[in-house]
């Protein structure tokens, strides 16, 4: 399933990932650029998952401390209140892009508030940029960098296993991390402000996927994946002297040190044919397991084992749980329970059918004990059962026959942990979630633990196109990678189910009819089967359409105005055009394959393609095109277009290069002449909503450099002026694929990421004329605040609020006001809007939560930093009134 997910990457990139110097400002430019002029709210459009977590990390000094890693969505904190993942890079910018892919993370036990990741996507040259060590003082609410002088991977293969990045749990100063591409063990002295190789380790691996890969994808040396301490080796201020370090290398693939990481040997009598994908230490018993697989994953292994090693004799034990020739998978997962450390888990990762497999072994891995058993072939016999009712589209619509099972216990199943301070708890990621069980106990006892996500807030996947229509129950089309892409009829909640009938791997296009929205098309990927597919009831339901031979991908795809016809361009053959739902294509003329299509949204009869610098329209539905005579476009397949409802001809482009031609561009007589508009320096996307109040054009939205600065633009004038409306701290890496906003909210906007998923902002400012975001209106009757920290650390806590409605008359919108005693200073709010002045914070509803009916409450909660006391606040306002304080 994740195979997809490379190449939603690098088609990404082809589309406008692209370094350099930008082009001067035309002269005499008279564009107005306001930054950071309108307050917005941003959410994710709720999917819950969707990716794959190669990574969970508990810290092993304080309670309920987790942190998930994603391949190319960023680190998220768990919130243990709210049962939650906080996103903690949304502040990765444009260029640094691929720092949203996280190689591997590390929390302090030594000081909690102190977390590290290892940043960059990809080694080869699809990024740009050299990989980082962030660090925070302050659980990921802000980072600081250290650039590094390679590459890192996290979407790279192999990055299952891990973790790469170590803190010595004696002195914390320390650190190492394990790096690719044959460039060794890195060390840092300082908290990971420098770093410098260790140039006695002897051995930077060379395990290649593919080494004949020419894309240098498959082809790179996975290098040093993973460092552990044994902690019993030293004395808290002193650095540890044993240090185990795993290896790419299936002849030397464990290495140790036993002077603080000063000399380095092979470990003896260690077992080769195989890479060491998870090892764990159990200090108490002097015990090193260590997980392997004859391939580096997360997709591939095929045969795999599990061995101990005992640190105070040397000696190597194979500990499988099943024999080696009956394995056609490779182990990793491996976790030890800290509270009964003779407890150890692991996972068969590479398992893809009937599904994955977890073991479980009380006695240090003498025997075992599976999830899953054959009772009599093909039936199987459960310790668990799978919930996913938050999260019902796991099932993938799926009707499989035993063995198989749906919703599946997973796949790609490299990391899997036990919870340090609570036994009955556990986590794993698979390829599209990230599920836990919190009754663990009962596999041993003999009953059935309960596997449910535990993902909510965690938002993973790779947006290719967006959609919102302009009536009907779709409040939102997404075209996705790997999971094909979801009807949203309400913003804030799971949609059942991704699209079936057919279920593409990856979405690459999707359209509604402007004028009819009830018609709707996608386009996508697919093994085997259709790639094209209709609807006629707003996406509710869908049949899958005929293709024309030759199509090996989905490509972009276009609905006439009143949904009369399509033209499609899909990867493997040319440009395609048909009456009704594609029974039968009929090639296009005048057009090149591979162009990008569209359509306008007034006159059925008229398309528009871009390919290689040109502009293409044809007038006659898609049967002929005709070369526009517009000139100054990029040359480049960087470009993304839209033809704007309501006007015929009226279309924007967007795209370029920077050693070309970049910006934006508009044209009033379809395509036969374009105007670029002066002051947008970059532009990569073009999208419409609502006018605003009073405005005779609708509101355009941008990714785009304006005035020298990336960010997300919003113009209510034609693009005469400009406002950014995201700002430092949401930012989400790359946003060149997609944006739209929305046709019946003013302000809305939906803005695509590489692995965040579907991101969407409302505006907090209004439009000036009583067409946007309303005031909050002042509530009326009782109210009650209960206000409970949670957690409180060094210089740090975690507090929630919940405002009780505790008159007769219902709420609209509330506005909550306090003051801290003690300085306080809030870090990060989640569920409400806040702003803080001095030691004045006032809370605002967002607008999912403003109504709240007599008797109801609304919860939010916060994150804060203090010093010297911590007292809770004692007196709350809910605009004039006083409220009861619970």
């Amino acid at each position: 399933m994740r195979r997809t997910r490379i190449l939603t990457a690098v088609l990404a990139l082809a589309a406008g990932l692209l370094a350099g110097t930008p082009p001067a400002l035309a002269a005499g430019s008279t564009a107005k650029v306001t930054l950071a002029a309108d307050t917005y709210t941003w959410k994710n459009a709720r999917i819950d998952g969707g990716g794959f977590v190669p990574g969970i990390v508990f810290n092993r000094s304080e309670k309920n401390l987790i942190y998930a890693r994603t391949d190319i969505g960023g680190a998220y904190r768990w919130q243990e209140a709210s049962k939650t993942w906080t996103p903690l890079l949304d502040s990765v910018g444009w260029n640094d892009w691929g720092h949203t892919g996280v190689v591997s993370l590390a929390s302090d036990s030594v000081d909690p508030n102190k977390v590290y990741a290892a940043v960059g996507t990809y080694t080869n040259n699809w990024d740009p940029g050299n990989g980082a060590v962030l660090r925070s003082a302050d659980r990921g609410a802000s980072w600081q960098k250290t650039d590094l002088p390679f590459k890192l991977g996290g979407n790279m293969p192999g990055r299952g296993m891990g973790e790469r990045l170590a803190i010595d749990p004696n002195k914390d100063s320390v650190l190492y991390l394990g790096a690719p591409s044959g460039k060794g063990l890195w060390r840092s002295t300082d908290s990971g402000v420098t770093w410098s190789q260790v140039t006695g380790f002897p051995n930077p691996g060379n395990y290649q996927q593919d080494p004949s890969d020419s894309t240098g994808y498959a082809g790179d040396n996975q290098g040093i994946v993973w460092v552990t301490f044994d902690e019993s080796t030293g004395t808290s201020g002193s650095a540890t002297k044993t240090i185990y370090v795993g290896v790419a290398d299936k002849d030397n693939a464990v290495y140790r040190s036993t002077d603080a990481g000063a000399t380095w040997q092979r470990v003896a009598g260690q077992p080769t044919g195989y890479l060491p994908h998870k090892e764990v230490l159990d200090a108490k018993n002097g015990f090193l397991y260590v997980a392997y697989s004859d391939k580096g994953g997360p997709y591939d292994g095929g045969k795999g084992r599990l061995w101990r090693y005992a640190t105070a004799t040397g000696t190597w034990t194979n500990i499988s749980p099943v024999a080696e020739a009956d394995t056609y998978y490779g182990f990793s997962g491996l976790t030890v329970d800290r509270q009964h450390p003779s407890t150890l888990m692991a996972t068969a990762y590479s398992s893809w059918w009937p599904d994955t497999q977890i073991f479980r072994s009380t006695d240090s891995g003498a025997t075992w004990t599976k999830a899953w058993d054959y009772t009599s072939y093909p039936n199987r016999s459960n310790r668990y059962t799978v919930d996913v009712s938050t999260s019902p589209w796991l099932t993938f619509g799926a009707t499989p026959s035993p063995p198989d099972q749906t919703p599946k216990l997973g796949w790609m199943t490299e990391s899997l942990e036990i919870d340090p301070f609570n036994s009955s708890r556990m986590m794993y990621g698979t390829g599209a979630t990230l599920y836990g069980t919190e009754n663990l106990a009962n596999w041993d006892s003999g009953g059935q633990f309960t596997v449910k996500p535990m993902v909510q807030g965690l938002e993973e996947t790779a947006v290719n196109d967006l959609a919102a229509p302009p009536s009907g129950g779709a409040q939102l089309f997404s075209a996705l990678g790997d999971i094909g892409g979801f009807r949203h009829t309400d913003l804030t909640k799971v949609p059942s189910m991704m699209y079936t009938s057919p279920t593409f791997t990856t979405t690459t296009s999707l359209d509604f009819a402007e004028t009819n929205p009830d018609t709707v098309v996608r386009v996508g990927d697919l093994d085997s089967g259709p790639h094209i597919a209709f609807s006629t009831d707003n996406g509710a339901n869908w049949f899958a359409g005929t293709d024309p031979s030759g199509v090996s991908g989905g490509g972009t795809v276009a609905a006439a105005a009143d949904g009369s016809r399509f033209v499609w361009s899909p990867a493997g053959t040319g440009v395609q055009y048909t009456t009704g739902f594609g029974s039968a294509w009929s090639a296009s003329s005048g057009i090149p394959s591979g162009a990008v299509v569209e359509s306008d949204r007034v006159d059925p009869k008229t398309f528009y393609g871009f390919k290689s610098g040109k502009f293409y329209v044809s007038t006659d539905g898609g049967a002929t095109f005709t070369a526009s005579s517009a000139t100054g476009l990029p040359s480049g397949d960087s470009v993304r277009f839209k033809a704007l409802p309501g006007t015929k001809g009226d279309v924007w482009l967007a795209g370029g290069a920077s050693d070309g031609a970049y910006g934006l561009w508009h044209s009033t007589d379809s395509g036969a002449s374009f105007t670029k508009l002066a002051g947008v320096d970059q532009a990569d996307t073009i999208g419409f909503g609502r006018a605003a109040s009073g405005a005779s054009y609708q509101t355009l939205y941008t990714s785009a450099k304006i005035g020298g600065v990336r960010g997300i633009f919003r113009s209510t004038d034609k693009g005469a002026t400009w406002t950014r409306i995201n700002d430092d701290a949401h930012q989400w890496g790359w946003t060149g694929a997609a944006i739209t906003g929305d046709p019946r909210v003013y302000g809305r906007v939906y803005v695509s990421t590489n692995g965040r998923g579907v991101i969407y902002g409302d505006t907090g400012g209004g439009d000036g004329g009583g067409g946007g975001t309303d005031p909050t209106p002042t509530p009326t009757g009782a109210c009650t605040v209960t206000y409970k920290i949670t957690n409180q650390w060094s210089g740090g806590f975690q507090a929630d609020v919940q405002l009780g409605n505790t008159g007769s008359t219902a709420w609209t919108g509330w506005s909550l006001g306090w003051f801290f005693a003690d300085g306080q200073k809030i870090t990060q709010l989640w569920n409400a809007d806040y702003t803080q002045s001095g030691t004045a914070v006032t809370a605002k509803n967002l607008g999912w939560n403003a109504n709240v009916a007599a008797g109801s409450s609304v919860s939010f909660g916060l994150t804060g930093s203090w010093s010297g006391s911590n007292t809770k606040p004692t007196s709350f306002k809910l605009g004039d009134q006083t409220c009861t304080v619970a």
